[in-house]
């Protein structure tokens, strides 16, 4: 979770014509598929994409800040970010929030990836037998779950043959960084 401070501020409200104070506000995050999934429902697009750069309008990245707000605070209280409380949040978006890595092998065959949205994440959830408590996991925590069973299961689900030779490509790239032969 993340908690930043949003500074007091006057705003002008331009619909209104008037001038609206905020006090100091205490704004606790958690980017999850919760989140997404409240934020895919109102947009009616996918927030991830495809792993390609996603863009999002102002409006729609305060609205998804909003999806993540676990607190109550007054609407008026998005319009008084700061630059710096958009890169905090920014940052804690980005961050991979794991130490676990996967290396993945590339198949044969390989299909074009799919759209991430929250729906196939949580087939994803699913298939890997997830509880879903941990929608409310920061989702970069969760998808490297996710990628650690899928990683598991395709090791289990390889043949033989297969398993040789990755246990040889394995065994030379060691032979060859230790400098041996065998």
């Amino acid at each position: 979770m993340l908690q930043i401070v949003v500074p007091e501020t006057e705003l002008f409200d331009e619909k209104t014509e008037t001038f609206i104070h905020t006090k100091d506000t205490q704004l606790k995050l958690e980017h999850s598929l919760l989140s997404i999934s409240k934020w895919e429902s109102k947009w009616c697009k996918p927030f991830l994409g495809d792993g390609t750069k996603v863009h999002r309008t102002t409006k729609e990245m305060i609205d998804y800040i909003e999806c993540m707000t676990l607190n109550t605070v007054p609407k008026e209280v998005y319009s008084a970010l700061t630059k710096q409380n958009i890169k905090d949040i920014s940052d804690y978006i980005n961050s991979p929030m794991t130490a676990s890595t996967v290396v993945t092998y590339k198949k044969r065959n390989q299909i074009k990836p799919d759209i991430v949205t929250s729906e196939l994440i949580y087939y994803w959830m699913i298939a890997c037998q997830i509880p879903f408590e941990c929608e409310k996991w920061h989702i970069n925590r969760l998808i490297m779950l996710i990628k650690i069973c899928n990683a598991k299961n395709d090791y289990k689900k390889m043949s033989k043959r297969e398993i040789m030779e990755q246990n040889r490509a394995l065994n030379e790239a060691r032979r060859k960084a230790l400098h041996t032969k065998g």
